[in-house]
């Protein structure tokens, strides 16, 4: 783990990850000229440069990381969330310490990837109920041996795979989750989709269950879910409640496709930020494909996305803060200290400290465990317990968009890689956006779900802007040179007819399936 004190107005690292012959990433650091292999997972980015020769983090093994600042050596626990404890801070972090944490992710153009996940509803074909943990433990297992995956146990239960950077999750209501490796182009994303569905269904089809690709559970209650057996997700069902009325309806009955995409320095990070907040309202219209509830259309065409506007307002929404003048890496850091915790993460248990903060918790004064002070294994997790429309970690992630069929999952990507790590696109977009105002980006959040594409704005409709948005978003991929352009085939034609996904859905609701749900399993099974 890479931290950075700050130089000037702007924090930037430079990472570089050696691969390791065990398939994980490797990062070697000279102490006392002796070099020490760090094993690390996920999106990792070690550093020895900075941006402007600051003196930055040295490594050592056992995944910690000494780094040189005013004060002594300290040594801190490197983040890979839910890790077991390692060696806890010789010294208690400080606010610093988690902005270099973000800012580690700052990285060259030519190191920029695209890292795709979607989610998707399994289902019993015969009974269309959904998959128990039992079946969903006998999936995991079979992709595990058929396909040379490793398994992720919680206690004995299986709760995950992992294959290279590649990794399959659970949500908490066995929605299946894949979180795919940071690649190079859309054509290794669109690859790594089609391979991931071909060994799913390889497996599943065996068992007699499908794979839907849809926003929103179409047909069964909340009492119907069945509830997978992670600890995160038992504190997070308690607690939902508490702080809204649709959390558990995100918890157990909604599916997301979303895009992670990288930054190369702070400024980068905040334009990239504020393009996605602003136009992160087309893309769930573009998306939208969850306009049923429990057999009948709910009245909107985004039911995933309305239902996030009654979850936890203390960790949702468009962040106007991203749009001040002051924003930086520490701002939002200063904001994920205020969100409320869900857990800590302890010796193979998760401890519920709902309701207390990160900022508490660096006081030592989380009464879950008393005196105790965080490291940033704990840091590491709280972000992922944030639920913006765009979320920063050591890198953005675009969170707006339905789940849907797999030229969706390819098209979601397409979309906000045309836009975002095209310079002349990006641009375009912050001068279009310029003059929105917070007031304007929130009615788009809040009426979008409902009205789509037929959104009023201003003198016209949401429609009209999200034709010339597609248009930055195609030029910006032919630009890049890789001839991606043809996965925005899928929303070109949303964006040609005017027609969102859901529209087309309720139209068929109507019409050729006489008012029942139950063919929408066959039309979106994958």
């Amino acid at each position: 783990m890479a931290l950075v004190s700050k130089a000037g107005s702007s924090y930037c690292i430079r990472s570089d990850i050696t691969r390791g012959r065990t398939g994980q990433n490797v990062a070697f650091g000279v102490v006392n000229s002796v070099k020490a292999p760090i094993m690390k997972e996920k999106w990792v980015n070690f550093s020895s440069l900075s941006c402007k020769n600051a003196r930055v983090a040295q490594f050592l093994p056992l995944e910690t990381v000494g780094f040189r600042s005013k004060r002594r050596y300290s040594v801190i626990v490197a983040a890979s969330p839910p890790t077991e404890d390692a060696l806890i801070a010789a010294e208690p972090l400080t606010k610093q310490d988690l902005v270099g944490y973000l800012a580690s992710g700052c990285k060259s153009k030519e190191k920029w990837r695209i890292g795709t996940e979607h989610e998707k509803f399994g289902f019993e074909i015969k009974t269309l109920r959904p998959m128990k943990y039992e079946q969903i433990a006998e999936l995991l297992n079979g992709i595990s041996e058929r396909f040379d995956w490793e398994k992720v146990m919680e206690g004995d239960k299986i709760i995950g795979l992992k294959q290279g950077k590649q990794s399959i999750s659970l949500e908490p209501g066995g929605q299946f989750e894949l979180s795919g490796a940071p690649l190079e182009t859309l054509h290794q994303t669109c690859a790594e989709v089609n391979s991931h569905l071909y060994q799913v269904k390889a497996v599943a089809e065996e068992m007699g269950i499908g794979f839907l690709g849809i926003g929103f559970q179409p047909k069964l209650g909340l009492k119907d879910i069945p509830v997978m057996p992670k600890g995160r997700y038992e504190i997070m069902r308690n607690y939902m409640p508490k702080v809204g009325s649709l959390g558990l309806d995100m918890m157990f009955r909604t599916c997301t496709v979303q895009v992670n995409l990288d930054f190369s320095t702070e400024a980068d990070m905040i334009k990239k930020f504020r393009a996605g907040l602003a136009l992160q309202p087309i893309a769930t219209a573009l998306f939208a494909n969850s306009p049923f509830t429990e057999g009948k259309p709910n009245g909107y065409l985004s039911m995933r996305s309305q239902i996030w506007t009654d979850t936890d307002k203390d960790r949702t929404g468009m962040l106007p803060f991203v749009f001040d003048d002051s924003f930086g890496f520490e701002q939002y850091v200063d904001y994920a200290l205020d969100v409320p915790m869900y857990f800590v993460y302890r010796k193979k248990k998760y401890i519920d400290c709902t309701g207390m903060t990160f900022r508490d918790f660096m006081a030592g004064k989380l009464p879950c465990i008393p005196g105790e002070l965080p490291n940033l294994n704990d840091w590491e997790n709280h972000l992922t317990t944030i639920f913006p429309e765009v979320r920063l970690k050591r890198y953005l992630e675009m969170r707006g968009a339905d789940g849907g069929p797999w030229r969706r999952l390819c098209a979601l990507p397409a979309f906000w890689v045309g836009l975002l790590y095209d310079e002349v696109s990006l641009q375009s977009i912050l001068d279009m956006t310029a003059d929105w105002t917070s007031e304007e980006r929130e009615m788009l959040r809040n009426k979008v779900p409902k009205t789509g594409l037929k959104t009023p704005f201003r003198d016209g409709l949401l429609w009209h802007i999200a034709e010339d948005v597609l248009k930055l978003a195609k030029d910006g991929l032919e630009r890049r040179g890789f001839k991606e352009s043809g996965f925005l085939n899928e929303v070109a034609e949303v964006v040609r007819t005017g027609v969102t996904p859901a529209e087309k859905l309720l139209e068929l609701y109507h019409g050729k399936w006489g008012q029942s749900v139950d063919p929408v399993f066959e039309e979106l099974l994958y």
